[in-house]
């Protein structure tokens, strides 16, 4: 459990983080690196879009001295964007799924395309391409820099996101914990309409054994949901 202290003390680190959310640092994201090298559980020198300047003003922030980026994290780099090639695209939507601040536009069998002002240059886009339509290339004249304007609105961006998916994810829970509760309902429904008779035979006992096996298993499945929306 953090403090408010400790919650206080990502909260200004992770500000100083480009925003990228490349995950070249071996972390979900700039929050995530940034609260682990709040807890000392990571090196200032894993952020290859941060660069050489960047470990400088994390080191002045943490009184670490500065050091060399780490070379297992990648290589520090002039920015670049993500360009989709329409003659390749199919439009099948997990660039669209990957990127972490929403920078890419499009719908299912229809040409996407790539909000260059919002794109980070992270890279995560070009994995999932099933068709290799996606290519990293050098900003158009004017917008080769990444201000601190820029990377503010980028963590704007990538929480929006991370807020939708929540939304998203917690409907869906809804849903499951709603349709079990209503297959629970259909089967105590049923039951009481066949009421307590005495077992008529064999192939009966089995048919009461099977409910009494899906009952306890939506039950099972109703308190799983439950305790996942009520750990929300």
């Amino acid at each position: 459990m953090h403090t408010d202290a400790h919650r206080a003390a990502i909260d200004a680190l992770e500000l100083l983080l480009p925003q990228t959310q490349c995950t070249q640092c071996g972390y979900a994201g700039c929050r995530p690196y940034a609260e682990a090298i709040v807890t000392q559980a990571a090196p200032i020198n894993r952020c290859p879009p941060g660069g050489s300047a960047g470990i400088a003003i994390l080191a002045a922030h943490t009184g670490q001295p500065i050091v060399a980026l780490d070379p297992d994290a990648g290589i520090e780099r002039p920015r670049r964007v993500a360009h989709i090639v329409a003659e390749l695209c199919i439009g099948c939507t997990k660039c669209i799924e990957a990127c972490p601040v929403d920078a890419i536009a499009g719908a299912p069998k229809r040409l996407h395309a790539v909000i260059v002002q919002a794109c980070t240059g992270c890279d995560l886009c070009l994995p999932p391409c099933p068709v290799d339509c996606i290519q990293m290339v050098a900003p158009p004249l004017g917008q080769e820099g990444w201000s601190r304007a820029d990377a503010q609105n980028a963590r704007a961006r990538h929480q929006r996101r991370a807020q939708r998916i929540e939304r998203l994810q917690l409907a869906q829970a809804h849903r499951l914990a709603d349709k079990a509760q209503h297959h629970l309902d259909e089967l105590d429904a049923a039951a009481g309409l066949k009421g307590d008779a005495p077992v008529a035979d064999t192939a009966d006992s089995a048919a009461r054994t099977e409910a009494a096996r899906k009952r306890a298993v939506i039950e099972a499945a109703v308190a799983r949901a439950r305790a996942r929306l009520a750990a929300r």
